[in-house]
């Protein structure tokens, strides 16, 4: 159930509403709007009765919620939520550019990159310091040191630090350096995970699981929102299926439909949903025109040469080509809404 406040309730109004929650054995979650307070209500197996609410002072109105991930859906909250990361704002209609290699592999590298990406007016740069992989032999990451490199990248350019937690362990020391703490597509359903990142107050980038329906993306992000953390981002990053000339299917079709059925930004990343660093820019576009929040893209100064996703990766040059289309078509979105 939503419960909407008036336009004028006071704290004191919200407050009592809360505790009336909690007194019936529920969770209250304030969701605020940019006209007025709702409070979602969690923890119920069934219908929740309208008269325990209608009452108290302040209340509009009781709306019962159909679906599963409440405090995810539009039914909760219509308006999209805008998650700001410093001065960077996603989900406000601009379109934002993520870019930077899969991995830190060495000073030199991340430097190289960090420099193009900020030229080209991208003010988000990813990059892995720990990497969950499928093979224990692959390159795992840089780990601290990746994070340190990180740390002068973003004192160096401005950018803001996209980068991806492996477990739970190393959460600390990553949300010590990470902008925005990506969970990625292994670690979609990794529910302990999932609730220390709900109690953290900082900015998360959930990527769809490579098997994963988007009913169950969204169940894992009422995961972070039941927790209080409200500044998550979806990313759409391809799926696994029967077709085998791409890393996996992109689908581009879960950009509208996230948006139509939450009020959380989405971000589109086409270097893994195809694979193929030629397709790559095409899928960005596309992106971008079907409504993502923000495209993230990999690049590498010496993709031939990259200790992981080389084949996915566009060059410097590649990149700078793909940053001036991207803007030009942020242009045309802003003009065409």
């Amino acid at each position: 159930m939503l419960i909407l406040m008036q336009k004028n309730a006071t704290k004191e109004q919200i407050d009592a509403v809360c505790r009336r929650i909690v007194e019936i054995g529920y969770q209250p979650h304030q969701i605020p709007g940019s006209m007025r307070v709702a409070i979602g209500i969690t923890g119920n197996e069934g219908a929740v009765s309208t008269e325990h609410f209608m009452q108290p002072e302040g209340v509009a109105d009781c709306v019962p919620v159909s679906n599963a991930y409440k405090l995810v859906s539009r039914e909760v909250k219509p308006e999209p939520t805008i998650v700001r990361v410093g001065d960077v704002s996603i989900g406000d209609g601009h379109l934002q550019i993520i870019a930077g290699p899969c991995s830190v592999e060495s000073k030199d590298q991340i430097f190289r990159t960090a420099e193009v990406v900020a030229k080209s007016g991208s003010k988000m740069l990813r990059g892995g310091a720990f990497k969950p992989r499928t093979s224990p032999y692959a390159f795992q990451g840089m780990k601290q040191d990746g994070l340190r490199l990180l740390e002068q990248v973003r004192e160096a350019f401005g950018l803001k630090i996209v980068t991806e937690v492996k477990d739970s362990e190393t959460l600390d020391e990553v949300a010590e350096v990470a902008d925005v703490i990506q969970i990625g597509a292994r670690n979609m359903q990794n529910f302990s995970l999932l609730e220390a990142c709900g109690r953290l107050r900082k900015p998360v980038l959930l990527k769809r699981g490579m098997m994963a329906t988007l009913k169950e993306l969204f169940m894992a992000a009422e995961y972070l929102l039941s927790l209080g953390n409200y500044d998550v981002i979806l990313c759409e990053r391809g799926i696994r299926s029967f077709e085998t000339m791409t890393r996996n299917t992109f689908d581009i079709s879960a950009i509208p439909l996230i948006k139509r059925h939450t009020h959380l930004p989405v971000v589109a990343d086409p270097s893994h949903g195809v694979g193929i660093s030629w397709a790559v820019p095409a899928m960005a576009k596309a992106s971008g025109v079907a409504g993502a929040d923000a495209v993230m893209v990999e690049v590498h100064p010496q993709p031939d040469h990259a200790l992981s996703d080389g084949q996915q990766s566009l060059t410097l040059a590649e990149y700078e080509k793909l940053a001036k289309q991207m803007n030009e078509l942020a242009a045309w979105r802003g003009k065409s809404n």
